[in-house]
């Protein structure tokens, strides 16, 4: 009797910044079980031609040919820049193709909507790359704060910042730079997934003594989210101070503090601290991008709806720009009502092996310093 064959869902990369080739392209070596790398899509001929030979992928295109690659793949994930996502989405579903699509899920609530819409009418499926819903360690911290380890979670604070390089697209408003987008979605984010609920009202204020170098954009932001339940969550991102990344939240009955939080290029650590005694965990690096192709593949092979879905990465969107709001007004700004994040699921637990930083092509990290 003949071997049934395993179905198998050919990518495209869209976007060959640092993200794809730090850590997109080697992840597929960790997600043959059902992904496939079949097509590369860049306007830098150098960059296709050497990251084309290094995975021995024939399929690449520039971006004016990026409707010819959609008919080669039966999946996109898209790293371009913020402004960018609607796009490359609405085109790739307009042809058939799903899209994993790299966070924040667009710049404003309009183009997620529209990203939403011509998913649902194409009947493709549409997941944002929240790639921490598919670590072991923010996985075991939400499984802990659901089974009431800490007692009621009463409050969440955290802190993420680094000093980014002059010029880099996360500084320039025209392609959605800006703190918020790029690293407050992570802290909004995860004080949605830990608390299982959504705020209804937030409050921010951004600053700027950087200089030309975010003249466009804000430097630092603090924001203060109201949660349904008397919850409140509360952080600070900034591109112009040194590197942190933790989250603490806080219950009745102790406190979980993870740290490093949201990082893909180090293992992370949390500590479990009850009635004054702390539990520590600490991971070495994992592969945190083959957990997502692998889990977004499964989705397309049974069709399944993917968790983080649009729905998800439009809300972060729709909460983002309630803080700009009011740090330019100074006001409260209410959020509406959404359905609660569901949280992770079994089929996300899936574990990879760290992967090593291969030579960037005509790239380099968003960061002026490394740790």
């Amino acid at each position: 009797m003949p071997t049934r064959k395993r179905p198998l869902i050919r990518y495209a990369v869209v976007g060959l910044g640092h993200i794809a080739q730090a850590a997109v392209l080697p992840a597929f070596a960790h997600a043959r079980r059902n992904s496939r790398l079949e097509a590369l899509v860049s306007d830098d001929p150098t960059k296709l031609r050497t990251l084309s030979s290094r995975y021995r992928i024939a399929g690449n295109y520039a971006y004016e040919e990026y409707d010819a690659c959609l008919e080669t793949v039966d999946a996109v994930y898209i790293a371009l820049p913020n402004s960018q996502h609607a796009e490359f989405t609405v085109r790739a579903a307009a042809a058939g193709v799903h899209v994993l699509c790299e966070k924040p899920m667009a710049v404003t609530i309009e183009e997620c909507e529209r990203m939403l819409d011509a998913c649902r009418q194409h009947r493709v499926k549409l997941m944002i790359a929240y790639r921490l819903h598919f670590e072991e360690i923010n996985l075991k911290a939400a499984d802990m704060v659901r089974r009431g380890r800490i007692g009621e979670p009463k409050f969440f604070n955290s802190s993420f910042a680094m000093r980014v390089r002059r010029n880099n697209i996360r500084t320039k408003r025209h392609l959605g730079g800006g703190t918020l987008y790029d690293i407050g979605v992570y802290c909004i984010n995860a004080a949605r997934y830990l608390f299982r609920a959504e705020p209804k009202e937030v409050m921010a204020i951004s600053v700027n003594a950087g200089g030309a170098a975010f003249s466009d954009i804000d430097e630092s932001t603090a924001a203060l989210l109201r949660f349904d339940g008397e919850r409140v969550a509360a952080f600070v991102t900034s591109f112009n101070a040194d590197d942190v990344a933790s989250y603490r939240i806080v219950g009745t009955k102790g406190q979980l503090h993870v740290d490093p939080a949201y990082e893909y290029a180090e293992g992370l650590a949390y500590e479990l601290t009850i009635d004054g005694k702390t539990t520590r965990k600490r991971i070495g690096k994992r592969d945190q991008f083959a957990p997502e192709l692998l889990y977004f593949s499964d989705c397309i092979i049974n069709d399944r709806e993917p968790e983080p879905s649009g729905e998800e990465g439009l809300q972060d969107v729709r909460i983002i720009q309630a803080l700009y709001e009011s740090a330019e007004t100074g006001k409260a700004v209410t959020i509406p009502p959404f359905a609660k994040a569901k949280g992770p699921t079994g089929r996300q637990r899936i574990v990879r092996p760290g992967v090593e930083e291969p030579e960037l092509v005509k790239v380099q990290s968003a960061h002026r310093t490394q740790r």
